[in-house]
C-alpha cells in the first residue's frame, strides 16, 4: 500500500511537515511570543561554548575577581593542562555545560573581564603617551636629542641622530601647504624610545 502522505506546508519552497520541530518553532515566531526558537537556542548554546573557550586565556586576576563556582574554574584548570585533542574537546563541552548554568549577570562580568583584559592598561597608556611626547622633541629639536642621550646613555647616539634627520627629512612637504608626512624613522624612533622607557622604572618628561 501506497504511504499516507504527510501533512505539512510548504515554506520559501521547503516542505515542513506538521507537528515537527520547525513547524512548532513557525508557529512560535508567528505567534510573537517571547519564548526563544530553536535557533536562539542554539545560538546562545554557542556563544556560552565560546565564551568557555576564551576562559582558558584570561590573566588569573581577572578570574579571581569573577568569583565564579569552584567546579567551572576547576574545569578551566582542568583544559589547562589537557593536551589530547579529544579529551581538551569533552573538557570545553563540559565548560561550555557549566557556563549554561550560569545567572545572566555572570555571564555578563565574564564578557565584560574579556574585554578588560584587551584594554590596555593605564600604566600601558601612560607609557605610549610619554614615548609619543619625547619623539616630537627629538624631532623638534637638538636640545631634546641630548637632553635624551644624558638620561638614557645606553642608547646609541649615532643611531638616533641618523634617525632623527631622516624623520626631519621626511617630514618637510614636498608643495606647500602639504600635511608634514611620517616615514620609517619616525616609527622606529618611537620604537627606540617606547623600548628604552618599558625598562625604566621612573622615565623623565622631556623639558619644553
Amino acid at each position: 500500500m501506497p504511504r499516507k502522505p504527510k501533512k505539512g506546508y510548504f515554506v520559501r519552497g521547503q516542505f515542513v511537515a506538521e507537528g515537527s520541530e520547525l513547524d512548532l518553532e513557525l508557529k512560535r515566531e508567528l505567534k510573537g511570543g517571547d519564548e526563544p526558537t530553536r535557533t536562539d537556542l542554539k545560538k546562545e548554546s554557542s556563544e556560552l561554548q565560546k565564551l568557555g573557550e576564551d576562559l582558558l586565556t584570561l590573566r588569573a586576576e581577572l578570574m579571581e575577581k569573577l568569583e565564579l563556582p569552584a567546579r567551572l574554574v576547576e574545569a578551566v584548570a582542568e583544559a589547562k593542562r589537557i593536551t589530547n585533542f579529544e579529551g581538551k574537546r569533552r573538557q570545553m563541552q563540559f565548560i561550555g555545560k557549566l557556563m549554561r548554568q550560569l545567572p545572566p549577570e555572570q555571564v555578563e562580568a565574564v564578557r565584560a573581564a574579556l574585554v578588560e583584559q584587551h584594554m590596555p592598561s593605564r600604566k600601558e597608556t601612560e607609557l605610549l603617551h610619554h614615548a609619543e611626547k619625547w619623539r616630537a622633541q627629538l624631532i623638534a629639536n637638538d636640545d631634546a636629542v641630548g637632553q635624551w642621550l644624558n638620561i638614557h646613555p645606553a642608547t646609541d647616539s649615532q643611531q638616533l641622530r641618523a634617525l632623527v634627520r631622516q624623520a626631519r627629512k621626511d617630514a618637510k612637504p614636498e608643495k606647500p601647504g602639504e600635511a608634514p608626512r611620517h616615514g620609517r624613522a619616525y616609527r622606529e624612533i618611537f620604537q627606540l624610545v617606547r623600548t628604552a622607557l618599558g625598562g625604566d622604572n621612573e622615565s623623565e618628561e622631556p623639558s619644553e
